[in-house]
């Protein structure tokens, strides 16, 4: 995946502008050699505005784009109009404020909780949000010391990958920090679907909690994703009908936030009780 600003370089490469994305000439040319090389993805950043020429440039991405085999996801833009079903290509677009100001701010990482029991009911109600990945840094550098720490729990983050809608579902972590995780936790990570074939509504409220049910396309396994966002622990009874009389993993914050895992069964009416801890997870 490489990523391009919308007025035009490659921001792996030296920035001098070249006029890629924005002219529809050097832009074949570009994706036409991507293709050339293996590349299968972009990422285009930066619109400026909403005018009808900057609108046009969206769409003329994504169909020049799906041309040469390749995937888009924009980044700094506009909030998508149905692009999902208009090009095949299209993955996600990020049009809120996403990850990266949990990195940029303290203030965004504390508040991280609130903003992902929103979006599911928001932002990712419209359309593939590219908020920017599953974070299990402890610190947000690379270095995983320095800088603001992160305020969620390790489950927290697991769940957002079901919670939040993206066709490509992006983990950040640095090589310094995967020793540091459960044997669990690096399970759930290389299990993640990356189809979804249906999606369920279990229960929720806007900037409090979310829980969303997710069924892989492939092994048809039903995937449960809960957030709490608020500053004490919820105890629920979740209606699970899917599962209903099956054992299944259950993968949870402890009283500490601490990641435990155990097998449940759910009830023949397919219902469980479960506890979220503030800014923790089932």
């Amino acid at each position: 995946m490489l990523w391009y600003n919308s007025n035009g370089y490659a921001n792996d490469a030296p920035q001098t502008p070249r006029n890629i994305m924005n002219n529809a000439i050097e832009r074949k040319k570009e994706m036409k050699w991507l293709k050339s090389i293996g590349v299968t993805g972009i990422k285009v950043d930066f619109f400026g505005g909403d005018k009808q020429q900057t609108m046009q440039i969206y769409e003329d991405i994504l169909s020049d784009a799906n041309d040469y085999g390749l995937q888009v996801i924009f980044h700094g833009c506009t909030l998508p109009r149905g692009w999902e079903r208009m090009f095949p290509n299209f993955i996600s677009s990020e049009a809120a404020l996403a990850s990266e100001n949990i990195m940029f701010s303290e203030h965004h990482a504390k508040r991280e909780g609130v903003e992902m029991t929103m979006h599911p009911f928001s932002r990712n109600a419209v359309a593939c949000f590219d908020w920017g990945g599953v974070i299990l840094n402890e610190y947000l550098s690379k270095d995983n010391k320095s800088r603001h720490p992160r305020y969620s729990s390790n489950v927290f983050e697991l769940a957002t990958a079901i919670t939040n809608q993206s066709a490509l579902n992006c983990v950040a972590l640095t090589p310094n920090i995967i020793d540091n995780l459960k044997p669990e936790e690096v399970d759930f990570l290389k299990e993640i679907p990356t189809v979804w074939d249906d999606t369920k509504y279990v229960d929720g409220y806007p900037t409090r909690y979310a829980i969303i049910a997710r069924k892989d396309a492939v092994s048809k396994k039903w995937y449960v994703g809960g957030i709490n966002g608020t500053d004490h622990p919820m105890k629920l009874n979740i209606h699970l009908p899917m599962l209903a009389g099956k054992t299944v993993s259950y993968l949870y914050d402890n009283a500490k936030r601490k990641t435990e895992v155990k097998r449940v069964k759910v009830k023949k009416d397919g219902t469980l009780s479960v506890i979220l801890q503030n800014m923790g997870v089932l």
